[in-house]
């Protein structure tokens, strides 16, 4: 039985992921733009670079680049060097690449059809399975910033203890790729 379920599970994932990424490829992003356009809007300015994207896309950093640079050409997202050293890239979301992921889905409308309880089992569940196979493959779990061991509030300052930086009060939700649970 369990065996029939996972297989029905992971029957459900795929059919939702191509649903999903076929509306992606209607709009003037692939999905893999999509994805990277939506990772970058929700990353912290630590989190922006090239690697940092690949890491979290669980692609090449060859792929990421030319993902960025499509990005970049479209207008999606600007080019700057990391604070402190010129050599290091990092990207900034347009204006344009803002908007663009504001547009709503089909899947947020069906997202909207759910009622809360169920939303909530699927929020758990999904973010479960996440964690089970970033660790089975041993990658980064990219959360958020304020679930971190590192995350710090004094008098009203955010504090990332690990990099020794305080945080834009906007940086507690964003994700970072030096997350560490508690």
């Amino acid at each position: 039985m369990s065996s029939e379920r996972n297989s029905r599970i992971r029957e459900l994932l795929d059919r939702l992921l191509r649903l999903h990424t076929s509306e992606d490829w209607s709009e003037p992003l692939n999905p893999a733009q999509s994805s990277a356009l939506n990772y970058l809007v929700r990353a912290n300015r630590f989190s922006r670079s090239p690697s940092n994207v690949a890491d979290y896309l669980c692609t090449t950093r060859g792929t990421a680049s030319q993902t960025l640079k499509a990005l970049e050409k479209k207008g999606f997202i600007e080019k700057a060097s990391a604070a402190g050293d010129k050599r290091s890239l990092s990207y900034n979301v347009t204006k344009m690449g803002l908007l663009f992921v504001q547009k709503t889905s089909t899947l947020d409308d069906s997202l909207n059809q759910i009622d809360n309880a169920t939303k909530s089992s699927l929020e758990t569940g999904l973010t479960d399975l996440i964690r089970h196979q970033l660790t089975a493959r041993n990658f980064k779990s990219f959360g958020i910033c304020n679930t971190c061991k590192h995350h710090r509030v004094d008098a009203g300052q955010r504090t990332c203890q690990l990099l020794q930086v305080p945080l834009k009060s906007d940086e507690g939700n964003q994700l970072c790729h030096e997350h560490s649970d508690r």
